[in-house]
Formats: C-alpha cells, structure tokens, sequence
C-alpha cells in the first residue's frame, strides 16, 4: 500500500478523479441487484409465487436474526484477518462478487411446478444466501472509505459518488425494468389497465444485472487504492469484537447515527416496495414507478456541485435534519390530500416526491461521511481504529431497518387485505383497499421522516463545531503516535 495518510497533515491529500469513480462503481455494482429487492421482492413474492404477507413477514424476521450473528462475525473476521499486498478490504470486495451475484439470480428463480410451501421453502434458501453474500461484500466496501483517505472534506465527496454510484446502479431496477416486467391483465372500471408481473421477463432482467454488476465490481477493484495503514493485527478476535461493541454502544454519536440510518433504509424500503404497488394497482401505471427514482435523485444533481460549501458553512448534521424535516412535511401534504383530485394525479404525486427527495438528498448524500465522522469519534475516544467490526455494527443496523420495512409492509398489507391473484386474473382491486392503500403509501413514511428529523436533531451529537474539535484532536493524536 501507499505511505499512509497518517504521516501528515490529512489536509495534505487529494483524491483524483479515478478514486472517486473506482469507489463510486462499489456501491453501483451491489445496487445493480440490491435495488431489485426493494422494487421487486416483495411484489414477486406475493404476486408471482403466492406467498401470503404473514409468510413474508415471518422469513425476513428469520433472515435478520441470522444477519445478527453473521455480520458481527464477518466484520470480525476480516478486522483480524493480516492484510495481504492488495489490501485489507479491496480483495473481498473482489472475491465474492460472483456469489453474490448468482445468489440475486436465485432469489427471483421460479421453479415451475413448485407448491406454495416448496416455494416458501426456496425463498428462505436464496434470500438468506443473498444476504450473506451481500455481507461479505458491503462490510469490506463499507470500510474501505476510511483507508482511502482521512481528509474530511474527501469523505464527504467520496461519500456523494458512493450515492451518486447507488443511484446509477439503481437505475436500470427502478427505471427501466418497470417498463418492461409487467403484461396487461385486463381493465378498472375507468378503462386503466391491470397489469401483473411477469416472473420470466424479470428472471432474465436479473440475470443481465447480475453478470454486469460482476464487471462493475472488477472495475472497482482496479480503481481504487488502500492508502491508510491498518493498527497493529490484532490476535485475539473473539474478545476484540466484544470489546468493541461494547464501547461502540457508549458512543452516543455512533448509536444516533445508526437509528437514523436504520429509519433511512427502512424508509428507502418501505416506499420503494410500497410505490411498485400503489402505481400498478392503484394509480394503473406501473411505468411511472421509474419517475420515483428520478423524483428522489435528481436533487442530488442539483446539490452535489455545492455540497461541500453547503457543510463547509452549516454542518452535516445540521443539513441532514433540516432536510429529513422538509422531507417528512412533503409526504405529509400528500396524506392530508387524500380523496381528493390532487390525490388522484400521479404526477401531482411525483411533484411531490421530488420535494420530498429535495429533503432527503442531505443525509442520502452525507450517511456515509457521517459513518466515517463517528469512526474518527472512536477512534478518538478509545485510541483504537476499527473500521471492520464498526461498520459489521452499522450494516446490522440497517438490515434491522430492512427488517422494519419488509414485516411493517407486509403486516399492512394483511391489514388492507391485499390480494396479488386478482391482477394476475385481471380482476380489479376494491375501491376500500385502493383507498388504504394510498394511505399506507403517505402516512408511514412521513412518521419515518420525521422521527428521522428529530434524532438528527436532538440526538447525534457532532455537530458543526464538535466534529471540527475532534479532527484537530485525533490529527495530534496520530502525530503523537507516528513519533
């Protein structure tokens, strides 16, 4: 590896155009199939091989038990494991891309002549494996941004191309595959079409984005470079982790960031699965679905340009509370118009999505940096630098916001009594479950926003001040030690 960052001031070191792309291509190849899970899964799980909600809710329950033992133990794996010549994260990155990969083509493989139970079964099979196999890629990637570089302000950038890398490898699972995986079943009252899902169209799309997000993930390996040196290997990993988890939990910044961040992708779930069947079902236009992903990225185009003044003047943290507030009263206003005209537009309720996405951009943007913040918090406080088992710590959490996401849709959707065989049969849903449906859809994430909004606020505590205090603090404290 290159001479380590620590050797000198961190506001010596500039990344170039190649570290920012070659980073930004990790998170773009995990979404190219990752993204499928929060616009398809569920829908193709009650749609295409029948599973009832209640069966859904209970195996992402299960998934997420196991993910509390495995991520722990990977992150602790591969904090103990000696780097070799290519990098202490890079090469995990690199060697479970394919895994991964085909365990995504797994999970939307329907096995022709299965039973509802033998499906069931399946499912359980390929979604955990996909999970794990995710795990083993995003705890090293996850990590890596903190031996990149420990210059803030590259953080913060390296942190917007890693959104701005999940938003491109977002796009083909959100924007184009709507267009495509859906066949007109028959007609509503008012001449709009019912439209089912079409599991082979869909199988296929996933085996292209899976070979892709292969070559993406080689990409990235090739274009990015460890420059950080890891502390001293430590021997006893069983006692590190726990000793590490332990003083991660004292860090009230660290603890903040990860509910918010679990509401994050709890919210980012729960909206994208709850929108593929608000505009199929109820607004009859599953195509408009890929306008949400617009609505939601595109003020990350207006913002990136000037992101960094933006903190430079007003903080991370206080960026991302103002903008979760002006979200959450975004989505709000669409509850309250419920019944009405408005309600009925689609693209009044785009109009309002982007608002909303206006909102949201800041912590989208800025998670990552912060993740990296806290890291820098801890290392501080306990004079130990750990990124493996931090961030084994903090994907837990947000595969807990998965889990929020995927049993509170699927517990709804019990409740409104949802029934994926009736477009399937091209017949209409009722006009009461429409109606519920459309208020699931608006009400729960503008509580997730806001609840988002307030922990920002009130609860994660490095703030514009603070956080500068700590980087002057921890820059000595490096010094002291590099004597």
């Amino acid at each position: 590896m290159n001479k380590s960052a620590h050797s000198g001031p961190a506001e010596g070191f500039r990344l170039k155009a190649k570290d920012y792309i070659g980073y930004a291509m990790g998170d773009m190849g995990g979404l190219l199939t990752f993204s499928l899970i929060g616009a398809f899964q569920n829908k193709f799980y009650t749609d295409s091989l029948g599973l009832k909600p209640s069966s859904i809710a209970v195996l992402i329950l299960i998934a997420r038990l196991w993910d509390a033992i495995n991520d722990p133990l990977w992150g602790a794996f591969i904090q103990s494991r000696k780097p070799n010549p290519r990098g202490q994260f890079r090469p995990w990155i690199l060697w479970f891309s394919i895994p991964l990969a085909a365990s995504a083509v797994l999970m939307f493989l329907k096995i022709p002549g299965l039973g509802p139970t033998q499906y069931l079964r399946f499912a359980y099979i390929s979604y955990i494996l996909y999970g794990m196999m995710y795990t083993a890629v995003n705890i090293p990637y996850g990590s890596l941004a903190s031996v990149v570089t420990d210059n803030e302000y590259e953080r913060s950038s390296l942190s917007m191309w890693r959104s701005i890398g999940a938003g491109v490898g977002g796009l083909p699972g959100t924007i184009l595959l709507p267009m495509i995986v859906y066949t007109v079943t028959g007609k509503y009252a008012n001449g709009t079409n019912i439209q089912a899902l079409d599991e082979k169209k869909l199988f296929w799309c996933v085996v292209v984005l899976a070979a892709v997000s292969v070559l993406v993930y080689y990409g990235h390996y090739k274009m990015t470079t460890e420059r950080i040196k890891p502390q001293k290997h430590v021997k006893n990993a069983n006692y590190h982790a726990t000793a590490t988890i332990r003083e991660l939990m004292k860090n009230k910044a660290f603890v903040m960031l990860c509910v918010a961040s679990m509401l994050l992708i709890a919210f980012q779930f729960y909206y994208q699965s709850t929108y593929t069947y608000l505009f199929t079902d109820y607004y009859g236009k599953p195509g408009l679905y890929s306008f949400v992903t617009v609505c939601t990225y595109l003020p990350m185009a207006i913002f990136i340009p000037i992101m960094n003044k933006l903190i430079r003047k007003f903080g991370k943290k206080e960026l991302c509370a103002f903008g979760m507030a002006f979200a959450s009263v975004s989505v709000a206003i669409l509850f309250f118009l419920r019944g009405s005209s408005l309600a009925a537009n689609p693209y009044v309720f785009l109009a309002f999505t982007f608002f909303s996405g206006l909102g949201q951009t800041f912590l989208v943007l800025e998670v990552w940096a912060l993740v990296m913040d806290v890291i820098d918090y801890h290392e501080l406080k306990t004079g130990k630098r750990e990124e493996g088992m931090a961030y084994a710590v903090f994907s837990f959490t947000r595969k807990l916001g998965q889990t929020l996401a995927g049993v509170g849709l699927n517990a709804l959707l019990a409740y409104i009594h949802y029934d994926g065989e009736l477009s399937k049969q091209g017949i209409a849903l009722g006009e009461d479950v429409l109606s519920k449906l459309y208020d699931i859809s608006t009400l729960v994430p503008a509580i997730m926003l806001a609840l988002m909004a307030v922990i920002l606020f009130f609860g994660y505590d490095l703030s514009k001040k603070k956080l500068a205090d700590v980087h002057e603090k921890l820059a000595q404290q490096r010094m002291l030690e590099a004597e």
